[in-house]
């Protein structure tokens, strides 16, 4: 069944701590958001500076235009699953590996712009695939759901990939991302801002649980 993971993109310590805390006390799976400020807009905390309760299962999307530069401190830190995008000025076969030989899973990001059916040698070697359809580094981007008909052709090159989706998910959305061939849907603003964050994934979950039925 698809998942709700609470996604954090801090931009100082104490948002950090906020809203991992937010996020661990919802779901033992959350998804941390780091920008170089190249690749991105805006530039938020070092991931030398995350740290997360044992239990938690921990995504790391790193929007980083160079990010073989920073794969010693992801090594370090030993996160589930490193997503670095395609667009990235790096050897992304060389990140790939030496993630795996530490039992690091790995994930390859695709902005809007980009076709994932001409990276299949990739492809193959990752466990995840993440559509991007949001705003770099901040919280509030509108899904665009017409990036669901690249799903099939992802499919057709690693029927295993787990498929995650980032930008935009809420009430009103996440059922046709269920049903496009979502499996992880990242929720940041829709939690993170909401009144009752325990109220706003709740809502998500039954509508997950519904799309599956």
């Amino acid at each position: 069944m698809a998942k709700i993971v609470p996604t954090v993109t801090a931009y100082t310590a104490e948002e950090y701590k906020t809203q991992i805390e937010k996020a661990a006390n919802l779901s033992n799976r959350v998804s941390l958001d780091f920008m170089d400020g190249v690749f991105t807009p805006h530039k938020n905390i070092n991931p030398v500076q995350a740290y997360w309760p044992p239990y938690l299962q921990v995504d790391i999307h790193l929007m980083y235009q160079k990010p073989a530069e920073h794969l010693e401190t992801l090594l370090s830190i030993k996160p589930s699953l490193v997503i670095i995008h395609i667009e990235a000025s790096s050897d992304h076969k060389q990140i790939l590996k030496q993630l795996k030989e530490v039992g690091i899973k790995t994930g390859l990001a695709f902005l809007p712009t980009s076709n994932p059916a001409n990276h299949s040698e990739l492809l193959r070697l990752v466990d995840h695939a993440l559509m991007f359809s949001g705003n770099l580094g901040s919280f509030g981007g509108v899904a665009n759901l017409s990036l669901l008909e690249k799903i099939p052709s992802i499919k057709a090159i690693n029927p295993k990939l787990e498929i995650g989706w980032d930008g935009g998910v809420n009430d009103q959305n996440t059922k046709l991302l269920v049903q496009g061939g979502i499996d992880v849907l990242n929720v940041g603003g829709y939690i993170q801002n909401a009144e009752d964050p325990q109220t706003a994934y709740a809502k998500l979950e039954a509508i997950v649980q519904g799309a599956r039925e």
